[in-house]
This record gives structure tokens, C-alpha cells and sequence, in this order.
């Protein structure tokens, strides 16, 4: 009844938690690595004009998304 919350439908400035991520591979691999895994803690930091890509932070490490990418990582996120 709910749609997926994901990492783009989520307001600048507010913190979320991984709730699961829909890729598979060897991007799924790669987010992985960069430390994008279920449990996760970000906060989302900036879009790029026309939200092509977004800026979240893990910790103090800072990791620029491409829009495609970011949604396939589904998120837990409080509303205004």
C-alpha cells in the first residue's frame, strides 16, 4: 500500500537508515564496499541541480550518487 521509500524521495539535511538495497552485482558489490549496507546510517547532504546526482554522508566519508543508483537503495526516512 506504501511506495519505497529511496535515498531521493527523502528531504536535504535529514538522516535515514538502509533499509535495503535493489541492485544487484557487481554495483550492488560496489555500494557495498563504499559502505551502503543495510542498517546504515546517512544523511543527505545535497542534490545536484536537476537532482542527477545526490551527496550523502556515511560517518565523516562523503560519497556523491547518481540518481539511477540512488534509488535502487530503499530507506527508512522520517517526515516533515
Amino acid at each position: 500500500m506504501s511506495f519505497m521509500k529511496t535515498i531521493t524521495s527523502c528531504k536535504r539535511g535529514h538522516s535515514f537508515t538502509i533499509k535495503k538495497i535493489h541492485a544487484s552485482g557487481p554495483l550492488k558489490e560496489r555500494l557495498m564496499s563504499l559502505g551502503l549496507i543495510k542498517g546504515v546510517e546517512l544523511t543527505l547532504l545535497e542534490y545536484a541541480p536537476a537532482k542527477s546526482t545526490v551527496e550523502v554522508k556515511i560517518g565523516r566519508m562523503r560519497i556523491a550518487l547518481r540518481k539511477e543508483e540512488a534509488n535502487l537503495i530503499e530507506v527508512y526516512c522520517e517526515e516533515d
